[in-house]
């Protein structure tokens, strides 16, 4: 199934979720609509709604992708019975069932995860800023998303296998949004840095951030962050997030060095022991 072109209404009480102020002047948005972004951002290559609560599935590619999660608080009836469902959804595709927990998860969801025995990893934070201007590094470089070269310095930097790069791919392939590849080069010419940034609702999300190991510490992931950030302000990006990892402090400084701030954390719950 394509990815919805809107996502359904949600109700005032998603609306109200955690307001963030950035600077004297604005205020970043709430939780909802950093998510639905994200939704136009990284799709998923299938999915299927219930109610406000959306599956989506990308043959495993990414949890966020192949996970379940709810766009509005109030949506909580049933949860049980729909989390069953949700599970043997995943399944029937060979896919980990994974309920992605954030400000927009009502509490009925909350209490039918731990009736389960579902149990939390990975926990994570959305930063965001307000996007200000920015100067490309001379030596970064854009790419169109399925462009061969910047899919190549990804499998290079990331060590993908050939399975992987194909999901990735894939995935790539259903964004109908604007986006682009970014790759930082050593002054030898060699790949060292990349990302991925997809603009959704005028809010640039930042995806597949890696740097070459041997090549850390020394501001080529900054740089390509600054190059990316370039091409989202000109392409009409008003706001940029990214999703980072509650235990990579170092990923959270060198964002935070470039202008964003904490907004909201959020989780994933996947079935434990206790729902075997």
């Amino acid at each position: 199934m394509a990815p919805p072109r809107s996502i359904p209404a949600i109700s005032r009480m998603a609306i109200s979720t955690s307001m963030a102020a950035t600077g004297a002047d604005m205020q970043l948005p709430g939780a909802d609509v950093f998510e639905r972004a994200g939704l136009k951002a990284w799709p998923g290559i299938e999915i299927e709604w219930d109610g406000q609560w959306i599956r989506r599935a990308a043959n495993g590619y990414t949890q966020r992708a192949n996970s379940v999660q709810s766009f509005d608080p109030a949506d909580d009836g049933e949860a049980d019975r729909r989390l069953a469902a949700a599970a043997a959804w995943f399944i029937a595709r060979n896919i980990r069932p994974t309920y992605r927990v954030m400000p927009l998860a009502g509490p009925g969801v909350i209490a039918a995860l731990d009736a389960a025995g579902w149990i939390s990893v990975d926990d994570s934070h959305l930063f965001a800023m307000e996007l200000n201007s920015t100067e490309p590094d001379p030596d970064g470089r854009l790419y169109d998303l399925l462009d061969p070269q910047f899919i190549e310095a990804q499998r290079r930097l990331q060590n993908y296998s050939d399975e992987r790069v194909g999901k990735l791919r894939a995935l790539l392939a259903v964004v109908d949004v604007p986006g682009k590849g970014i790759v930082q080069f050593s002054p030898a010419g060699e790949p060292v840095a990349s990302a991925l940034m997809i603009i959704g609702d005028g809010i640039v999300l930042t995806g597949n951030v890696i740097t070459d190991p041997a090549q850390r510490r020394r501001g080529y992931a900054a740089a390509m962050m600054r190059t990316g950030l370039a091409w989202a302000k000109a392409a009409g990006a008003t706001i940029a997030a990214l999703n980072v990892a509650a235990d990579n402090p170092v990923g959270q400084a060198l964002y935070r060095s470039l202008g964003y701030a904490h907004q909201y954390d959020y989780t994933y719950r996947i079935p434990g022991k206790a729902s075997a």
